[in-house]
């Protein structure tokens, strides 16, 4: 029986289009959908259980999966499976869970899964800005209680134009790459990097993608429609008690409210709220607790959160004690770090990072292999996120999803500022030593000044900074709260994180947790963005003001060479032995890349001592010297034989040439050590290949004066060959 398909089309403008299809694949998920573009094909199914779970959260997983078949690749490696998901796969995870998860109900605790995978490959579509499409589709043909459709979209900027769904190669040349996520209502997630951008064209960018969304959302309720779209299921609610919260905030809220208006540490505010908590348990029995801790907690959290959100907005006091402007004081210091290449601290508050710089050569390159994109990063930064800097003891299960998206931000925030001419491949490893408040912010401000420290000739030095929003839709008030802590991050209704230069922004993550944010605030919080950012700045320009003209000491110093293609083979030897040869003996480490279009040789040489990448240059201007015809060169001789002498090139040891004993001198000469010895220099002159013997020839008594020739004597002479006419002249003669 052939399946009735449903599909719905969204056109892109520019000849380009996505259709959404359910109906064919997948049909036991509660929902799927294949959205497609052009060759890209991505499937995505969701499933929910139908029992709650006995966790106070929704356990959403959201995967975002490439196969290799897609693209008629094999996986890499060993093993021919697809395995854990790469930096890329979980970047996208990310960007969808961000826009999913708020649209859930807060009592809705069933596990549920989003698996969305690419089946079929296109090089001209990128992949990822079509998952959210997919996975809110997807959501909206199932029966979960799930409050809106949402898509999210990629838009880049060229000459001047903007684009939704740029394709790779017209996002090479975009001066911005932002995905963006929203219902047709609001703006909930933006993310992405730009080129040094005002805050006015970002939010023009938003804009311009949010139409494109809004499209997008019609489409999903469309197909929804014509497909049937189900009732929402029944679930069990979280209990509630309307008298317990009310008593709850009465006993808590003016309590909070004093302690939050102290303005104390994250530790000393901790202690305090703790003991508030407690008096409120204390006026329950054992009973009453055993049957209500739950709800007691919920609802103090509640209270708690209240009153700290109205101690910003009515008096404008935070914390704390900051007012809503105001950035925690920051202390920095560079090469603190005695043998790394680049080092930093960034201390804002109580968030702390550190910074370290490592160079290298090509060979060190961070390799990116994915169905959608193979290709190398010679600029990539890791950041580490251990417990113990927010005072935790917790199991440590490798890199977290966390730990990649954030540093992800913190490298897409800096890589615009390296040089395209920085010979080597730089890696920055941030260790966050403490966490209140933004460490991805604080990654990029001490990955700056790393950078300079360790000689790194950044265009720019960038800051980062980040924000909060406090709103009352009911009054309209609203605060921006600059450099946010911990405490603020959640209790607000917008978090975002912008980074940049004196003259722009160059990375932005933002969180939208309202409805309806005007454009009107989201520019005013930019705005005081800009000013935070820039007063951070100037504290990392007040601690190393440009980049160190040099690397240090003890790092490795960069020379490239090219070198013609056919020198190549000679350069590494037979089995590699000259080039491992040469790297032992100038203790460099050399390599060697092929530029597959000119065929040339791009060597680098890498090493910490000045003397050995003489002498590698040395070797390789011997192997790549190539003498020309009629000119002279200073030569050494190096061998005698009863032939001539072989002599050895000024300018390029190791390179010989035979000096014949006819070339040696006017008269006849019968023993090569009457005329030259071992260790003499002198100058010859170059012949190119003789048309004789078919080697090259080089010249002594061409540079010597001609003795006369004897009165009577008309034999033709000892000429040398190469300066003799050609035989026509002869015959003219």
């Amino acid at each position: 029986m052939i399946p009735k398909v449903y599909k719905e089309i969204i056109d892109l403008g520019d000849g380009r289009e996505i259709s959404i299809e359910t109906g064919k694949l997948a049909k036991q998920a509660h929902g799927s959908v294949v959205v497609q573009s052009g060759k890209c094909m991505l499937l995505c199914t969701v499933v929910s259980n139908y029992k709650q779970s006995d966790v106070d959260f929704l356990p959403l997983t959201v995967d975002y999966r490439e196969k290799f078949a897609a693209a008629g690749r094999y996986p890499g490696g060993f093993f021919k499976r697809e395995a854990r998901p790469s930096d890329g796969e979980v970047l996208t995870m990310r960007l969808v869970d961000r826009v999913l998860r708020p649209l859930f109900p807060k009592d809705y605790h069933a596990e549920t899964q989003v698996m969305i995978q690419l089946m079929s490959h296109d090089e001209d579509v990128m992949p990822d800005a079509m998952a959210g499409l997919a996975a809110s589709a997807a959501i909206q043909l199932s029966d979960f209680p799930f409050e809106c459709a949402i898509s999210e979209a990629r838009v880049g900027r060229v000459d001047g134009k903007f684009i939704i769904n740029p394709t790779r190669a017209q996002l090479e040349v975009s001066d911005i790459d932002m995905m963006i996520g929203a219902s047709a209502d609001s703006v909930m997630m933006v993310e992405g990097e730009m080129d040094e951008i005002s805050e006015e064209e970002m939010t023009e960018a938003i804009k311009f993608a949010h139409e494109a969304i809004k499209v997008q959302c019609a489409a999903q309720l469309k197909l929804a429609e014509a497909f049937g779209k189900k009732e929402v299921r029944e679930y069990d609610p979280e209990r509630e008690d309307e008298e317990l919260a009310k008593k709850i905030y009465e006993m808590a809220y003016d309590k909070v409210y004093a302690v939050a208006k102290q303005g104390s540490s994250k530790k000393e505010r901790g202690l305090a709220f703790s003991e508030i908590k407690e008096e409120i348990l204390a006026t329950f029995s054992e009973e009453e607790l055993e049957d209500l801790a739950d709800l007691i907690s919920k609802y103090y959290a509640k209270a708690e959160k209240e009153a700290i959100r109205d101690l910003t907005l009515n008096e404008g006091l935070r914390l704390d004690g900051r007012k809503t402007t105001e950035i925690r004081p920051i202390w920095c210091e560079v090469d603190y770090l005695p043998s790394t290449h680049g080092s930093s601290i960034f201390t804002r508050g109580e968030t702390q990072a550190l910074a370290t710089v490592t160079l290298g050569t090509s060979r060190e390159a961070n390799q990116i292999d994915m169905p959608s994109f193979e290709g190398e990063e010679t600029f990539y930064l890791h950041y580490n996120f251990p417990p113990f800097c927010t005072g935790e003891a917790r199991p440590i299960r490798g890199t977290s999803r966390r730990e990649v998206g954030h540093g992800n931000l913190a490298q897409r925030a800096l890589k615009g500022m390296i040089p395209e001419d920085c010979p080597y491949t730089v890696r920055i490893v941030s260790e966050v030593l403490e966490s209140n408040g933004s460490s991805s912010m604080a990654t990029v401000c001490s990955g700056t000044m790393a950078l300079m420290d360790a000689g790194v000739q950044m265009k720019k030095p960038v800051s980062g900074i980040a924000m909060g929003l406090i709103s009352d839709a009911d009054t309209g008030k609203y605060a921006v709260l600059s450099d946010i802590l911990g405490d603020e991050d959640h209790l607000g209704d917008m978090d975002f994180k912008v980074t940049g230069t004196a003259d722009g922004i160059t990375a932005c993550q933002m969180d939208i947790k309202v409805k309806g944010l005007s454009y009107e605030i989201l520019v005013n919080a930019l705005q005081q963005a800009r000013d935070g950012r820039l007063h951070i700045l100037e504290k990392l320009t007040d601690t190393i003001s440009a980049p160190n003209a040099d690397v240090k000491s003890h790092a490795p110093k960069m020379v490239t060479r090219t070198i013609p293609g056919d020198y190549i083979g000679a350069l590494i030897g037979p089995g590699g032995k000259v080039i491992q040869e040469l790297q032992k003996a100038t203790n460099t480490t050399i390599v060697i890349n092929e530029d597959p279009v000119t065929e040339e040789g791009l060597v680098e040489i890498l090493g910490t001592g000045q003397e050995g990448i003489d002498a590698v240059l040395a070797k390789i201007d011997s192997i790549t010297f190539k003498p020309v015809v009629g000119s002279v060169y200073e030569v050494k001789v190096i061998k005698m034989l009863d032939f001539g002498a072989v002599v050895e090139y000024a300018e390029a040891p190791g390179n010989e040439v035979l000096l014949h004993v006819s070339e040696l001198a006017w008269e006849r000469t019968e023993n090569v050590s009457d005329v030259v010895k071992m260790g003499d220099i002198f100058d010859v002159k170059y012949f190119g290949i003789d048309s004789r013997t078919r080697k090259e020839k080089v010249s002594r008594k061409a540079l010597l004066p001609r003795p006369p020739r004897p009165e009577g004597d008309k034999s033709r002479g000892d000429k040398p060959r190469g300066d003799r006419k050609p035989r026509q002249d002869r015959k003219d003669n």
